[in-house]
């Protein structure tokens, strides 16, 4: 596709980096990305990549807005207390950038319904809450060939990654955080959230799936970015790939 005139003016701070360029931006334009949870990561996530000018988003959230959100969730205004999230958040990223096409799925995505919606999208970015819903979208972008961004967020911590199956040395979700695990889950509800962490890890998950589209810079597939907000301190670790995984090794594709 070829950029208008008002694309390249819109989208003109991208142009000028070496690295992104038109070719950049064309690719950023004609992907679409498929965004599961429309809540504190979510949010974030979404106003970037709508203002960026991903063609077509999909927000897929079966929640609605609450007033307890409105402390992190900056997609949505207290005039949307009540409102689907998906819906709120869709006409937040339209009214930055009524360009570009933005679909919200009302729904807790599972089943076929899941795996149409990640079958359909180049990317998919999980900024869900639950761990049976980002095991579930691992499994679905696995066997769909989906690269995956994957973020999380609680108290004054956060962590991402990403996982690319069409990738030989990449680990899926499942290798960094094996579903049999018993690993107890903490919400924001119970254990509470710092208002700009979600922004923070958010952020990165937009630059993330960015990064993938266009091509550009070295992703975080292999690796687990960890972030501590009370030290402002940052590591990484490795994560490599389980060649026994359930999920993603050659033995399990085979009979999935």
């Amino acid at each position: 596709m070829e950029l208008s005139d008002n694309a390249l003016l819109r989208y003109s701070r991208h142009i000028l980096l070496p690295e992104v360029g038109v070719t950049g931006q064309t690719r950023i334009a004609e992907a679409s990305v498929l965004v599961v949870g429309a809540g504190g990561l979510g949010c974030p996530v979404a106003l970037y990549l709508g203002a960026s000018g991903v063609g077509q988003l999909w927000l897929a959230d079966g929640d609605t807005v609450d007033l307890t959100n409105l402390q992190r969730q900056i997609g949505h205004a207290t005039a949307a207390i009540g409102r689907n999230k998906a819906d709120s958040l869709a006409d937040s990223v339209r009214a930055i950038n009524p360009g570009i096409d933005v679909v919200p799925l009302r729904e807790v995505l599972t089943g076929s319904r899941l795996h149409d919606a990640v079958a359909a999208a180049d990317l998919v970015v999980d900024a869900s809450d639950n761990f049976a819903t980002r095991h579930a979208v691992n499994r679905a972008c696995v066997l769909h060939g989906k690269p995956l961004v994957s973020g999380a967020a609680i108290g004054f911590s956060g962590q991402l990654a990403a996982f690319d199956s069409r990738r030989a040395d990449s680990p899926c979700y499942h290798c960094l955080f094996p579903e049999t695990a018993d690993e107890p889950e903490m919400r924001c509800a119970d254990a509470g959230v710092f208002s700009p962490l979600v922004g923070v890890i958010g952020a990165m998950q937009a630059m993330e799936a960015l990064k993938c589209l266009t091509q550009v810079g070295q992703p975080l597939v292999g690796r687990l970015l960890l972030w501590d907000g009370l030290q402002a301190e940052a590591r990484t670790m490795r994560v490599p790939r389980d060649p026994s995984c359930p999920v993603c090794s050659p033995s399990a594709r085979q009979t999935g």
